[in-house]
Formats: structure tokens, sequence, C-alpha cells
């Protein structure tokens, strides 16, 4: 089956049906969870807690895009930023909270979403707090610090019957959904090996969350490592049964608390063998299947645009898309909708537990088994 550039119709055809949204997902109802769906025709309101980056860069300015969901509030410690904030966006002094008032946005019916983009450590308090303030959640990856904190999320998520989604975007890009379809479909037949590795160069600025373990919990592998991660298990279409992991660290004081590189190797119940890395200290966006028939690769494959594939049978090419609001428009869809998530808590828990499973392999030399996974 030849691989060409896709029609612009073809394209959108594809997004609606959502290709590549469902691999893995559980089994789930939350049917019986929500009794009164909001309005089919109304915006969700978003309120995005910390205004770093990320929030300021690609959120904010996503949220400009979206057909299903909107920029209502935000939370943040700085009152300069709540002024900037406001100004730019006409963000209502009522829609605005700081985290000492954050509780009170139980009582706003303009926010429906709560958006947690916070440092690692404080994912799981302000994901709970959310959902016992009756919001609906995206938490960013990495979900948490450890896999019993994301436990905590998702079971509070559920006793107040509100969705938990992850910040998972690749899902929605065309590229990686691409290549989850030539996986998963084996439409090169089985994949023998998978390389990926995700990665960049922090430089020199050592005053970053990041490089302190209380906040950030692991370096690069929480950060950067969730995409090969990610990338691994929804190209194969299956979890990886065994890992083996390596830290390297050529800047060990500027590293002291954290992971600088990491290496590791998947083992998948198909025979498929899967060669990651992350890195804080190296530029590496590459993800290539080597097939029976065979191959397919995205370099890079996890950028906010500029994302390019190509094949042993022709070019990967699609439109360049906004990830962040086809994310989040996808969940106001969700909620609107009563469906289920196809980046769920569950499929954040996965991953910690299996940056934990890195961890130990790193700590002992001995390669671990991965059971009992959360997705």
């Amino acid at each position: 089956m030849k691989i060409n550039s896709i029609s612009r119709r073809n394209f959108n055809r594809k997004l609606s049906a959502g290709l590549g949204g469902a691999a893995l997902a559980p089994q789930l109802s939350y049917a019986s969870m929500f009794a009164n769906k909001p309005e089919q025709n109304k915006k969700l309101g978003i309120a995005l807690v910390g205004l770093g980056s990320y929030s300021t860069n690609q959120l904010a300015p996503a949220l400009q895009e979206t057909e299903h969901c909107y920029l209502a509030g935000i939370v943040t410690g700085t009152p300069a930023k709540a002024k900037t904030w406001t100004d730019k966006y006409n963000i209502p002094q009522k829609n605005i909270y700081n985290y000492e008032t954050f509780d009170q946005i139980a009582d706003n019916p303009d926010i429906d979403i709560v958006y947690v983009v916070l440092p690692n450590s404080m994912h799981a308090e302000y994901s709970i707090r959310a959902a016992e303030a009756g919001k609906h959640v995206i938490c960013e990856k990495p979900m948490a610090i450890s896999s019993e904190e994301c436990r905590q999320m998702i079971d509070a998520c559920n006793q107040a019957n509100v969705k938990l989604s992850i910040g998972y975007r690749l899902h929605f890009e065309p590229h990686n959904q691409e290549v989850m379809r030539l996986g998963q479909q084996k439409v090169m037949g089985d994949i023998t090996l998978i390389q990926c590795g995700a990665g960049y160069l922090m430089g020199d600025n050592w005053d970053q969350w990041r490089l302190d373990k209380k906040l950030a919990g692991t370096g690069a592998l929480g950060n950067m490592g969730v995409y090969a991660i990610q990338a691994a298990i929804y190209t194969v279409g299956q979890n990886p049964t065994y890992v083996r992991a390596q830290e390297f660290k050529t800047k060990p004081k500027k590293f002291k608390e954290v992971d600088e590189t990491v290496t590791f190797q998947f083992e998948f119940p198909t025979g498929t063998v899967a060669n990651l890395h992350t890195s804080h200290n190296a530029r590496t966006n590459r993800l290539y299947a080597a097939c029976e028939k065979g191959w397919f690769e995205l370099e890079p494959f996890s950028p906010y645009g500029g994302i390019k594939g190509s094949s042993s049978e022709g070019p990967i090419s699609y439109p360049q898309v906004n990830q962040q609001a086809l994310q989040m428009d996808d969940f106001a869809n969700c909620i609107k909708n009563d469906k289920q998530t196809p980046v769920p808590g569950e499929m954040g828990m996965r991953d910690v537990q299996i940056i934990e499973a890195i961890l130990e392999s790193i700590d002992s030399g001995n390669k671990v088994m991965l059971k009992d996974l959360a997705y």
C-alpha cells in the first residue's frame, strides 16, 4: 500500500474519525456518571493553572483557535502576570485566582475545565483540588511524580464524577496518527525494531525547577522521555513486557539531583524491540520503525510544528495543525458527549509506572518486568 500525501478533505475526514485515538483504550463507561450534559453549542471555559512558558506560548494562543472551549480564567501567584493576561485576553476579574483562592473556583460557572500546567510535584494536589471543586481536569505530563499520586488523582476524579485527561497532544497530530495506523494495522508487516529519541540541550540556565528533584521528580526522563515511551507504545499498539535502562551524566554538577541522559530498551509481546533515549543535554527528535516489509519514520516527530515523515513506500505528509487546540477541543467534546477521552488518567499512570520501572532498572542494573500496568 503506497503512502502518499493526504488531501485536506481526507485529512479532515480522518481527524473526525479520530484514527489512532482509541489505541489501548480501557473498557470503561462514563454514561452513568454524568446526568446533565453541557449544551452542545456551548463553549466550555478553561482555566489555566500556572502561567509559565507552555501556557503563555502554546495553550493560551491555541485557545484563540478552539471551537468547543475558550480561555475563561487563570490561576497565578504573580499579580503582574494576572494584569498582563487580563489586558491581553480580556479575562474578567472574577475569573482570576491565585493559589490561596484557588478552591473558590468551585463557585464559578464560567469554568468547566481546569488545566494544570505546574511543576510536576504540584500536579496531584491541584488536579485533586480541581476535581473536588467539581471541575473536569487536564493535567500536563508527566502526570505526577509517583504512580501512587496518579492513583489518588484518578480516584478523586472518579469520586467527583469529572473527567481526567493528560496533555498528550501528539495523539491528535496527523503524522503521529498515521504512525499509529501503519504500526497497529501492520501495513508493512510486523514491526521488528523501533528507535526513538526525545531530548534537547538545556543550556547554561541552572535556575530552573526541572533541575530540582523535589519539584520535577526526574529530569529528562519525566520531561522528554515520556514522548519516547508514548511513541513506542502507540506505534506498536501494545504495552511492553520488560524494560532495561541505563543513565549517563556528562555534567554531573549541573544534573546532580536529576537524570541528564537515559537510554532504555523495551521488549514487546510480539517480539518487537525498542531502543529509546532521552536527554536534557542533547538534541534528538526522531521516531523510526523497521518492519518486515519496509520502514517508516518521523523526523522530527514531537515538536509543536514542522513534523516531517517518510517511509519505504513514499512520503508521509499531512497539514501542520495546532496540536494543543485539537487536544483541548477533543476533551471538550468528550465532556459534551459523555465520551471517554483517548488520553485518560490511566494512560498517564501507566507511563509513570514505566518511568518507575526504568529508574528501578537503572538502580539495579537488571531487566525489570512491567506488570499490572494501569492502562
